[in-house]
C-alpha cells in the first residue's frame, strides 16, 4: 500500500453566526468541486511548512494573515483504491486580513498544480456546499 501525507487547512473568518469558511474552485476543472487549501507533504518537508506552503500557492494568502487555531484531526482517506491511502492532518487557521470578495488565484509552483487558476470565496459555514473528497468531514470540530 502505498501512503501520501497531506495537509488540509480549515481558514475560517469571523465569528459567531458570521463565521465563514475558505473554499476554493479549479477554474478549468470545477467538476473537480469545492475545496478547502491542502496538498501533499513533500519529502523532507516539515508539516507546518507544507501547511503554509499550501494555503499560499492556492489561495495566495500568506503566512502572516494567519493564526494557527490548532490541528483538528489526523485521518485517512482512501481516493481510489485500497492500494493508495492519503493520511490527511486537517489544521484550523483564523484569518487575520481584510475579508475580500471572491478572487482568482493563479498557482506558481513546481508542483502538479503549476498554471491553475483557483477561484477562492468565503462562505458561511452554515451554508457550505458539499466538498470534494470528504474534506468537510471534521468542520464540525472546528
Amino acid at each position: 500500500m502505498e501512503l501520501k501525507r497531506k495537509v488540509l487547512a480549515y481558514i475560517t473568518s469571523g465569528e459567531g453566526s458570521e463565521r465563514k469558511l475558505l473554499v476554493f474552485e479549479n477554474k478549468e476543472h470545477p467538476e473537480e468541486g469545492w475545496q478547502v487549501p491542502g496538498g501533499t507533504i513533500e519529502k523532507d518537508e516539515l508539516l507546518l511548512d507544507a501547511l503554509y506552503r499550501e494555503i499560499e500557492e492556492e489561495t495566495g494568502i500568506n503566512r502572516d494573515e494567519l493564526v494557527l487555531k490548532g490541528k483538528v484531526t489526523k485521518n485517512k482517506h482512501f481516493p481510489r483504491n485500497r492500494e493508495l491511502v492519503y493520511e490527511r492532518n486537517i489544521f484550523h487557521l483564523a484569518y487575520t486580513g481584510k475579508e475580500q470578495p471572491p478572487w482568482e488565484h493563479h498557482v506558481h509552483s513546481d508542483g502538479k498544480d503549476n498554471g491553475a487558476t483557483y477561484c477562492n470565496r468565503w462562505i458561511p459555514i452554515d451554508s457550505l456546499p458539499k466538498l470534494a473528497s470528504k474534506q468537510d468531514e471534521a468542520i464540525e470540530f472546528i
